[in-house]
C-alpha cells in the first residue's frame, strides 16, 4: 500500500533535494574554480618584498588559471590587519593572504583576535630570502667569531638594528644573542631604509636583515658581511659563510613568503592553487628569472600543502620559543 504523501514528508524530501543541490553546486563551483577574479591580500605597503613576491606570482596565476589575480595592499600592525581581513573573508578561495615569516612570528608576540595556525590554511610557499649579519665597516671584526669575542669583551657597546619591533630582523638578532650568549642592544627603526642608513653611518653596529638590499653595500666595502643566516651558502654570495659554518649552532633563518587561505576553504581549491604555484616555480622560466633577479630563492624540496603546513607549524613554535626566551611582546 502506498503511503500518503503528507506535507511533512514533502518538506523532508525537499530538504534532502535542496541539500543535494547545494552539494552539487559547491562541487561544480570548485571544479570550475576560479570563475571570477581572485584577490591576493598583502599586509604591507606596495614596493616591499612581500608585495613584489605576490605581484610576480599573481601574474603567473592569472595566465595559468585564466582569471585575474589582483594584489590588494592592506598595511598595518606588521601585516596583522591584512591577515585578519582574510581570516574574516568567505572561505571560497577568492580572497587569499600572501604572508611571510612575520605571520609565524606575529602569533607569538601580538595579542591577536585570530590564530594563524587555526584560522589560516597554508597553501604553498612562494620563495625565500636569506638574511645576513652585516656590520659597520669600521667595526674591528672580520668574522662571526671575532664579532662574538668583541661583543663579550665590550658587553654594552654593540647594537643591532631592525626595521621594527617584532620583525624577522629583530627576532633574528634575539636568536643570535641566545645562540652565542652575547649582549646586543636592539634598536628598532621605521623600515629598513633608515636602519641601513644608520648602520652605514656607524650609529648602530650590526644588522641581521635581508641579504639582497645589503649586498651592494657589502661589495662596495661600506659594510662587512660576516655570515648568511641559512644552513647552505647562497648562490649569488657563495663567498660568504653560513652562520653554522662560522660556529653558531642551530641557526637557519630565512625570510620566506607564502600563500594562505581562510580556514574552511575546500581542499580541492587549495590543491588547485598549490599545483598552479608549484607549476610556476618549477616550470616557468620567466617567473623564476624575475624572482632570482630580485634575490629570491626557490623553495627547496617538497612544497605540497602538507609539507608547507608542517613547516609553518614548526616556524610558529620556533619563534614562540625565541620570543619567550627573549621576552619579546608587543601589546
Amino acid at each position: 500500500m502506498t503511503k500518503p504523501f503528507t506535507p511533512i514528508r514533502s518538506v523532508a524530501i525537499a530538504a534532502v533535494a535542496c541539500a543535494m543541490g547545494i552539494g552539487a553546486g559547491n562541487a561544480a563551483a570548485q571544479a570550475g574554480y576560479p570563475n571570477k577574479p581572485v584577490k591576493l591580500v598583502v599586509g604591507y605597503a606596495a614596493g616591499g618584498a612581500t608585495d613584489l613576491s605576490a605581484r610576480i606570482m599573481a601574474d603567473a596565476l592569472s595566465r595559468t588559471l585564466g582569471q585575474s589575480f589582483i594584489v590588494e595592499n592592506k598595511p598595518g600592525a606588521n601585516s596583522n590587519i591584512g591577515a585578519e581581513s582574510v581570516v574574516r573573508s568567505p572561505a571560497d578561495g577568492y580572497t587569499l593572504f600572501v604572508g611571510s615569516i612575520s605571520t609565524a612570528i606575529n602569533q607569538a608576540i601580538y595579542k591577536l583576535s585570530f590564530h594563524a595556525g587555526r584560522d589560516l590554511v597554508p597553501v604553498a610557499q612562494l620563495n625565500l630570502v636569506p638574511n645576513i649579519l652585516a656590520v659597520n665597516a669600521k667595526l674591528p671584526v672580520n668574522n662571526v667569531a671575532e664579532f662574538v669575542a668583541y661583543a663579550k669583551k665590550n658587553p654594552d657597546l654593540l647594537s643591532c638594528a631592525s626595521p621594527g619591533n617584532g620583525s624577522s630582523a629583530h627576532l633574528g638578532c634575539e636568536l643570535l644573542k641566545l645562540r652565542t650568549g652575547i649582549h646586543l642592544l636592539h634598536v628598532p627603526y621605521k623600515g629598513s631604509g633608515p636602519a641601513v642608513s644608520d648602520l652605514l653611518g656607524g650609529q648602530v653596529s650590526a644588522m641581521l636583515d635581508n641579504l639582497p638590499p645589503l649586498l651592494p653595500q657589502i661589495r662596495s666595502g661600506k659594510l662587512k658581511g660576516l655570515a648568511v643566516s641559512m644552513a647552505q651558502r647562497v648562490p649569488f654570495a657563495s663567498d660568504i659563510p653560513t652562520m653554522q659554518e662560522a660556529g653558531v649552532p642551530d641557526f637557519d633563518v630565512a625570510a620566506w613568503f607564502a600563500v594562505f587561505a581562510p580556514a574552511g576553504t575546500p581542499p580541492e581549491v587549495v590543491g588547485k592553487l598549490n599545483k598552479a604555484i608549484n607549476e610556476a616555480l618549477k616550470h616557468n622560466p620567466e617567473i623564476q628569472s624575475k624572482y632570482e633577479a630580485n634575490g629570491f630563492l626557490m623553495p627547496a624540496g617538497d612544497n605540497s600543502t602538507a609539507a608547507f603546513k608542517s613547516f609553518f607549524q614548526a616556524e610558529m613554535k620556533r619563534w614562540a620559543d625565541v620570543a619567550q626566551a627573549a621576552k619579546v611582546k608587543i601589546d
